[in-house]
């Protein structure tokens, strides 16, 4: 198979020949590098790539160029390959607001830029070009990697096992069982088909449909307590988690983490953050989610996951814990950053095909299965608007349904214009979906518009639900207060009036993120009022560490 191309656009004979060295030198054995004196000549080697099977990686097109457009040359290059990276080499000098680059990622139609001059190399060409490498290789089947799959499509064991996996990034090779690579793999671990779905390991080890503990085992990672007690419990590993367990166990506080699910909460799902602080060119949600795993690990945090907390209770000075399996830990400080479920959209007939078709969340592990089909995004906050551009780059068509008049009202600018400037994503308002069904998975809906009432069915292949969040606080005793909606209340939102409500066992006021149990803080999403951003949750993360030393300080009997 022939190496892919990273093709670099350029009149300027000296740039190019510059940029291709350098980038040959590091990048060639594994790359093509390729230059091209225009945006014609870039479209008609992109054209000719794609029909000889070729992977197109990058295409770094010059902002001088002459004749054709470079903007214009990259957002051609996406109707040709839409999971090739599209840099525009910029001319330092002008960082101005008014700067085409501003506008051209606003509007989605570049990817990145890189600065010319691109020295020291080290420090400017090489890792900016490996970020961008990475990024395309995501969207591309692993050469090698240590699982392999057989399953069902329409199996929500095989969904729920694709999704964790590209969550956490470990590349697998996913086969349908009617495949001949399917029953190959099948007879090469000597399993038949009955239960599904298999997964062979690296090492050897065959899992048949396994739940998520088992996968979780198989990845060495604990699913069971295995200590008594600790200074800080932190539930839920979303940003706000993590955060707060970074802090505390590198400021040597005893942490544990315990997650029912995947790392990284609901931001753990979306595709591209561009505007959280630090990552200019973005980050996706589970690269984010990982590092900090990472992060937290190093740092000495005790991470527990398909292990939910099921009941909290008080001893004396310490807080008591149980999980899922019965099991207690007690703690001398909680955090609950257990953050919001998707709220469910309420269709039986759709219910019934979650994971078969029907998604929560934007179910990264399905992007490339919906390749040239035609999905649909309910919702219109900035999640729906990100599972929307990733889709995008595999569906034929999307269309996002959403039942207000406007996409302003909720969903950030930028996102918006991208949607706009997207070819194949249609958005329609004022629509609700209502109905659906298939045999044995998602083939069509039944949309209503809200004004006429008048109704109709589409073919669909997917469905994918981000309508709003629910706060995962049911598990919690009745002393902790809520709010109407469920959302924990902290702080001064604890007091009545002024005071100091009746309810509050100390003399001084509760802190700035304690719950109305003394020793017990909320970050993130779960908490009531909070900022929905990751940025926000992952400041009340840090925060609540702060508060939990000022707390575990207290030396007054009479104040604890």
């Amino acid at each position: 198979m022939a190496e892919p191309i990273v093709l670099v656009v350029t009149d300027r004979d000296s740039v190019g020949a510059a940029l291709v060295g350098d980038l040959q030198r590091r990048f060639g054995a594994d790359y093509r590098v390729i230059e091209v004196g225009s945006g014609e000549a870039a479209l008609a080697a992109v054209a000719d790539a794609s029909g000889r099977s070729e992977e197109v990686a990058l295409v770094i097109a010059d902002q001088t160029m002459t004749g054709m457009p470079a903007i214009e040359t990259l957002v051609r290059v996406r109707e040709l390959t839409p999971t090739a990276k599209r840099i525009l080499l910029i001319d330092r000098g002008d960082w101005s607001s008014a700067h085409p680059v501003v506008s051209a990622m606003a509007l989605g139609q570049v990817d990145y830029h890189l600065y010319n001059p691109w020295h020291p190399l080290e420090r400017i060409l090489y890792p900016a070009i490996s970020d961008f490498l990475s990024a395309w290789d995501k969207s591309q089947d692993a050469p090698v990697v240590p699982v392999r799959i057989v399953g069902d499509q329409s199996s929500p064991r095989s969904h729920q096992l694709r999704d964790t996996l590209t969550r956490v990034s470990v590349p697998y090779w996913y086969y349908q069982l009617d495949s001949t690579a399917g029953r190959q793999l099948l007879a090469e671990v000597g399993v038949d088909s009955s239960r599904l779905p298999v997964v062979a390991f690296y090492d050897g080890a065959v899992l048949v449909d396994p739940d998520p503990a088992e996968v979780w085992r198989m990845l060495g990672v604990k699913t069971h307590l295995d200590v008594e007690s600790c200074d800080v419990v932190v539930v839920g590993a979303g940003p706000a988690g993590l955060a707060a367990a970074v802090y505390a166990a590198s400021e040597g506080l005893e942490t544990l983490i315990l997650e029912p699910a995947v790392p990284g909460g609901q931001a753990g799902t979306s595709s591209l953050i561009r505007n959280y602080l630090g990552f200019h060119r973005g980050v996706s949600g589970d690269e984010l989610a990982n590092r900090a795993v990472e992060q937290a690990w190093l740092f000495g945090t005790n991470f527990v996951l398909s292990q939910a907390a099921t009941r909290l209770g008080t001893r004396g000075p310490l807080r008591i814990v149980t999980t899922s399996d019965g099991h207690e830990v007690a703690a001398r400080a909680v955090i609950i950053a257990s953050g919001v479920s998707w709220r469910r959209l309420g269709v039986p007939t759709l219910e019934a095909l979650i994971g078969a078709g029907v998604f929560y969340g934007a179910a990264g592990g399905e992007a490339r299965a919906v390749q040239g089909r035609d999905v649909f995004v309910v919702g219109a906050g900035n999640s729906a608007g990100q599972a929307a551009m990733h889709l995008s780059r595999y569906a034929a068509k999307v269309t996002i349904l959403a039942r207000g008049q406007s996409l302003r009202t909720t969903m950030s600018e930028y996102l918006i214009s991208e949607i706009e400037q997207t070819p194949n994503i249609a958005v329609r308002l004022d629509i609700e979906v209502i109905g659906g069904g298939g045999r044995g998975r998602l083939e069509t809906l039944t949309l209503r518009q809200r004004g006429s009432q008048r109704t109709e069915v589409a073919p669909a292949f997917a469905l994918f639900l981000l309508i709003g969040a629910e706060p995962r606080t049911g598990w919690l005793p009745g002393s902790i207060a809520r709010d109407d909606r469920g959302y924990l209340l902290t702080g001064r939102d604890l007091l009545s009036g002024g005071d100091i409500d009746a309810g509050w066992p100390l003399r001084r006021e509760p802190m700035l993120l304690e719950t109305s149990v003394p020793g017990v803080f909320a970050a993130g999403d779960v908490r009531h009022r909070s900022t929905k951003r990751v940025a926000a949750a992952v400041g009340e993360g840090a925060t609540a560490i702060q508060l939990v030393h000022d707390y575990l300080s207290e030396d007054d009997p009479q104040a604890r």
